[in-house]
């Protein structure tokens, strides 16, 4: 040993959240800057942008089976019994651009895939036909729409397919190719230089002499870097030479976002890492030590140019435990995305000890007896190279236990993952709150919103599906919102959650070109509208007003909807409303006023509605669950609702409205 240090004492230990939160209130983490990719090139990238589909997918009308385009009016009444007859009067196949018109009495034979004639509303399937020359028997009804696929009834143009922060694998890419995008904005990889400390390290390849081993972290910790989406960068082996070391990390701190280095945090006499780590300062080192075991030594310095320096452990499979719980965090930040952690549930093995007032640590090895898994708890401090090759990952013992018996349930934290499933399900009606709450969210949180309209989302909560439901459903006796639906849908595993308010209303284009000011122009023969899907809450809202217009005219709803030119033209979200009608597809659309100002749109006020959460009772104590909660309540949230056009924070957010009995 060329170089002496005095024995570092480990004055005071921090858990390792306390050791983040230090880390996260001295250097701005966050993401490194942009760059664009082609897309066959941005497999495990991250979206830096939201992204809107600039098309309707599908771009046309088509046909979903082989048979006939008809009108589908020319059909009705035909059965076995009694036939109809039309005159077949072309041929469309797949990708065919000169299509014929069909008119009354007229029919087109069609490829499933192909687009639809114009005139034709309908694909009669071949299977209830007979053709003879040109003369088609049909022995079956057809309603309009049946066996096609409206264009952007699967995608609408302005419709957000691709939050930011998405990673971008097979599915991702698949649906910015089906939306005709080639590149993408996605962030920088942070470059991360790999550092591992010794005289007894040797390279893989070479010939070990006495005494040497060879270098493993280098290789484990870069390949951990590389599967969270970050850049390694090898530097090599250090060998104990203050000189030498020094030379490395400043080298390495010029070439790179982050600095990690293996080995040499012991408190032994040779450990020159703090000596080094404290020179790179100001502020140099700021974590002296985690309150875990394995782990004690692990320290954390940051440079001049608040570049961050984390020394791991020496051990193998200490290295990658701190890794998974200290630098993860931190690279998830830089990279915009989540902790991608998979934990399972499994029972002990063996008794496994605690570490007398701090966290311990414990790789295990995972056997699956056919009733159960079970854990096998591992050497972590012995440097094994059997634990490292055995084991699946690993358990964590809190401070305050003393030990876990054999029989005892443990939550295992996985090495790696085969999948990353969400962790917050928030399904029912689209809302562009969600838009500015989600990205908020702690990064352990995983959100997958699926719009499925606000009954979509009664029923998820209801059969157990969702942990969060966005609801605004109107009650027609009361006009109160959706405590009724709550109660008249039985749904007593739940509680209702106070949301915020929105104002509804008209959208429709800048300078109001119709004149629109009411439902009532609805029925205007020159109006056409957007409507939004059944199920949907501002559905309900159209029906409600429709239905009091219908009884002041004394005339069924049924017959109303008829002179409602569009009314069956169906989208999933407010935005796809504004998209529609800024496109000029529509006149006019029921949504919310944020969307009409994205799009620069006018809006004619309806009124204003609640949007409340419902969440199984059982979910509640979900940790994903709590922190959507606690941002909902929390004064971060609130003003950046309160910036939203057309949206109010009543005082009683966050609080429990109703609970199911």
């Amino acid at each position: 040993m060329s170089e002496v240090g005095k024995r570092i004492i480990f004055h005071e230990l921090l858990t390792p959240e306390e050791a983040l939160s230090k880390v996260f209130s001295t250097v701005k983490v966050e993401p490194l800057g942009t760059e664009v990719v082609r897309i066959e090139e941005s497999y495990g990238r991250v979206l830096a942008r939201d992204v809107y589909s600039r098309i309707d997918v599908p771009p046309f009308d088509r046909a979903t089976m082989d048979g006939f385009a008809v009108r589908a009016e020319d059909t009705f009444g035909a059965d076995e019994l009694n036939p109809i007859k039309l005159r077949v009067i072309g041929n469309v196949e797949t990708g065919a651009e000169e299509l014929p018109q069909v008119n009354s009495g007229e029919a087109v034979e069609i490829a499933t895939g192909a687009p639809m004639p114009p005139g034709a509303n309908a694909v009669v399937m071949v299977e209830y036909t007979k053709r003879s020359g040109d003369e088609l028997v049909i022995y079956r009804s057809v309603t309009p729409g049946e066996n096609v696929m409206s264009a952007g009834s699967d995608v609408m143009m302005g419709e957000l397919i691709l939050r930011r922060c998405t990673v971008i694998r097979e599915r991702e890419v698949g649906l910015l190719a089906a939306v005709g995008i080639d590149r993408v904005e996605v962030f920088r990889r942070p470059k991360v230089a790999i550092i591992s400390t010794g005289n007894e390290l040797v390279s893989p390849g070479k010939e070990l002499g006495r005494g040497k081993i060879y270098d493993i972290n280098t290789y484990t910790i870069a390949h951990a870097v590389a599967s969270m989406g970050a850049e390694p960068i090898i530097m090599g082996i250090v060998r104990d030479n203050i000189n030498e070391m020094r030379e490395t990390v400043n080298k390495a701190l010029n070439i790179s976002d982050l600095v990690l280095l293996s080995g040499g945090t012991s408190a032994g006499l040779a450990d020159l890492t703090y000596r080094v780590l404290d020179e790179i300062g100001p502020p140099g080192i700021i974590i002296h030590g985690l309150k875990v075991k394995p782990g004690k030594p692990t320290v954390v310095a940051v440079s001049r140019d608040n570049k961050l320096v984390i020394g791991l452990p020496g051990y193998p499979s200490s290295a990658l435990m701190i890794f998974n719980i200290i630098v993860k965090p931190i690279l998830a930040r830089m990279l915009c995305t989540g902790v991608d952690e998979v934990k399972i549930r499994a029972k002990l093995a063996i008794r496994a000890d605690g570490a007398k007032g701090r966290r311990a640590l414990y790789p295990v090895s995972l056997v699956d007896t056919g009733h159960g898994i079970v854990a096998y708890p591992l050497p972590a401090e012995s440097g094994a190279i059997s634990t490292l090759a055995f084991a699946d990952g690993y358990i964590a013992i809190p401070e305050t236990v003393e030990y876990l018996d054999s029989g005892d349930e443990v939550e295992v934290t996985l090495f790696t993952h085969q999948y990353m499933p969400a962790n917050l399900y928030i399904i029912g009606s689209h809302d562009l709150g969600l838009d500015v709450l989600i990205p908020m969210l702690p990064g352990f949180v995983r959100a997958r919103v699926i719009n499925v309209g606000s009954m979509g989302g009664l029923y998820a909560v209801k059969r157990g599906e969702a942990d969060v439901a966005g609801l605004h459903l109107v009650d027609e006796e009361t006009g109160q919102y959706n405590v009724p639906y709550m109660i008249k849908y039985d749904v007593k595993n739940a509680v209702l959650i106070r949301g915020y308010l929105r104002e509804q209303g008209l959208i429709v284009p800048r300078g109001n070109p119709k004149n629109i000011r009411s439902i009532e122009d609805l029925l205007r023969g020159d109006v056409r509208i957007v409507n939004r899907n059944k199920g949907a809450g501002t559905r309900f809202l159209l029906d409600l007003k429709l239905k009091e217009i219908a009884s002041k005219m004394g005339i069924k709803f049924e017959e109303l909807v008829r002179k409602v030119n569009g009314y069956y033209y169906e989208v999933k979200t407010h935005t796809a409303v504004a998209a529609a009608v800024a496109q000029g597809k529509a006149d006019a659309g029921v949504g919310i006023r944020a969307a009409a100002a994205m799009y620069g749109l006018d809006f004619i006020p309806l009124g204003w509605e609640s949007y409340d959460f419902a969440i199984p009772i059982d979910r509640l104590e979900k940790d994903s669950v709590k922190a959507f909660l606690n941002m909902l309540r929390s004064n971060e949230f609130r003003d950046a609702l309160s910036k939203l056009p057309g949206y109010k924070v009543p005082n009683d957010i966050g609080e429990v409205i109703w609970k199911g009995q």
